[in-house]
């Protein structure tokens, strides 16, 4: 059983506990109502979770770049060009959201939907470049493809550039808005590309499955569901969740927050290491919970000493398909969930877990209202300078949608452009491989230096390998330095001692210096 396996069955019994004592009605869900096709005739509602990036790209257009998912792929080998034009021209034919423009009448946005024209791919032969300049030039347009704006209004959304550096090696470059996709949709995309490109070599017919529905259809299901009783309750569950958090997480930065938020960031690599990855799975199992609600509570014990607060709050985005008809679409689906935890620094790991496995569970439970909607109704004090509600996200990714890209007759590697953007001050992306966890660590650069991210890592490491080897231990004793930190600190930053001669006058000494190094 996975992690998300797991989660849900903790949810169905922890609401199932509920229905039978009485605390929570039969609720109205929109999970309950099949999405259905709508006519293209009528203007076509923005999901509320596309409402908000429209709502960013308008105001600020660095911040939609923020929310840019570019990536790359190194390909080695005999590609077919034509093939690979095929393929994704028939992405963008089978999926509407890749060919959706977003327009404004009478102040509201609506979508557009073009008809399918192909694939905006560019392409570029740096074969006349010489050897050494390739590689330069590969990287400089990562970061040009990364960092272009989308210009929404008229589309299209994604678009590719594919380079060709030697007869046998290309690069390949894809970036999208996060208004038309999400983690999910990513391996969506790459299992129908690896079909369609493999058909295409081979000559025959990639069995996609028809698509019932498309995403415009999903966002005037929401619309049409989300509202009046079918929202009451959830939206009173996190009110009553949220009332009293604390607006800003003032964890220690290198640098004063800038009174606006420029959304400038870097990317640091990160690894939970196979017996660390094992014992937490081990401690896990223990308390009846996930993966995901260890990692969530070793993050707010690091947050809780790093910040001084004891209330802590963590975004978590939450797939959200929870229709299958919705499952095999590209689009912005995933929601993102607040969950809050109070750190008791008295309390054992295991009042720990238990705190953060019941926040995890009823937050999860009340998935269904779009975060934009929350914050609406909680309206807290807006500031430019950081997120409302939350400042740092955690995301565990161990979907079952996602694959390996695997093409015939080509060696494949990654060649994702530095990101240089970050939405919130730190973003933690975490996902299962194998007996390890692997991930990347997105921060705020006006904030943060890379060493800080580096040593606040390993902070986090320690933590996580402490909550395992106890489960009586107090959460305030919880160490964050490991031995290395401790030893710099107790012992190489204390070793000060200097012989100096015994005999003469201590003004002697700074004359024979100022001889020695006149300058």
């Amino acid at each position: 059983m996975n992690d998300t396996q797991q989660l849900d069955r903790l949810k169905r019994a922890a609401l199932l506990k509920r229905l039978q004592q009485g605390g929570v009605p039969a609720r109205q869900s929109g999970a309950d109502t099949p999405v259905v096709p709508v006519g293209r005739d009528r203007p076509l509602p923005l999901s509320w979770a596309q409402k908000r990036l429209y709502f960013i790209h308008r105001l600020d257009p660095t911040a939609s770049v923020a929310y840019h998912m570019p990536a790359g792929l190194r390909l080695v080998g005999a590609l077919d060009t034509q093939a690979l034009r095929n393929a994704l021209d028939r992405i963008v034919e089978r999926h509407e959201v890749l060919r959706t423009r977003f327009v404004e009448r009478d102040g509201e946005p609506f979508q557009v939907i073009d008809a399918p024209q192909g694939f905006a791919l560019g392409v570029e032969d740096l074969c006349v470049l010489p050897e050494e300049a390739r590689e330069h030039a590969v990287v400089r347009a990562g970061a040009d493809e990364a960092a272009a704006p989308f210009d929404l209004e008229r589309g299209p959304p994604i678009r590719g550039r594919l380079l060709r550096l030697r007869p046998d090696e290309h690069v390949l470059f894809l970036t999208q808005h996060h208004i038309v996709s999400d983690q999910w949709s990513i391996g969506v995309l790459v299992r129908e590309f690896a079909a369609l490109y493999r058909a295409g070599v081979e000559g025959s017919t990639a069995a996609l499955v028809p698509l019932g529905v498309q995403y415009a259809d999903y966002a005037a299901w929401q619309q049409g569901w989300l509202h009046g009783n079918a929202v009451q309750a959830q939206v009173a569950f996190w009110k009553r969740q949220l009332e009293g958090a604390p607006a800003l997480l003032n964890l220690p930065t290198d640098r004063p927050r800038p009174p606006v938020q420029r959304y400038r960031g870097r990317t640091a690599a990160m690894q939970v290491p196979v017996a660390l990855t094992t014992a937490l799975r081990e401690l896990a199992r223990r308390h009846g919970t996930t993966l995901f609600t260890t990692l969530f509570a070793g993050l707010a014990v690091l947050l809780s000493r790093l910040s001084e607060q004891n209330d802590i709050v963590i975004g978590s985005p939450f797939a959200n398909r929870q229709r299958p008809e919705i499952e095999p679409l590209l689009g912005f689906f995933a929601n993102t969930l607040a969950l809050r935890v109070r750190v008791d620094a008295e309390a054992s790991v295991g009042d720990l877990l238990a705190v953060a496995k019941n926040a995890t569970i009823e937050s999860f439970a009340h998935h269904e209202l779009p975060f934009e909607q929350v914050v609406d109704a909680l309206n807290p004090v807006r500031d430019l300078g950081y997120n409302p509600i939350f400042q740092v996200v955690l995301g565990l990714n161990n979907l079952p949608g996602s694959v390996a890209l695997v093409l015939p007759g080509l060696s494949l590697s990654s060649a994702a452009p530095r990101r240089e953007t970050s939405p919130f001050d730190l973003g933690f992306s975490l996902t299962e491989q194998g007996d390890s966890i692997y991930g990347e660590v997105d921060y705020s650069s006006d904030l943060f230096d890379a060493g800080s991210i580096g040593r606040l890592v390993v902070h986090w490491l320690t933590v996580l390998q402490a909550l395992t080897e106890n489960d009586a231990s107090r959460v305030g004793t919880l160490p964050l330095l490991d031995a290395a930190q401790r030893n710099m600190l107790l012992h190489d930053l204390n070793r000060t001692h200097v012989a100096y001669p015994q005999a003469g006058l201590v003004h002697r000494e700074f004359e024979a210096q100022a001889a020695r190094t006149p300058a």
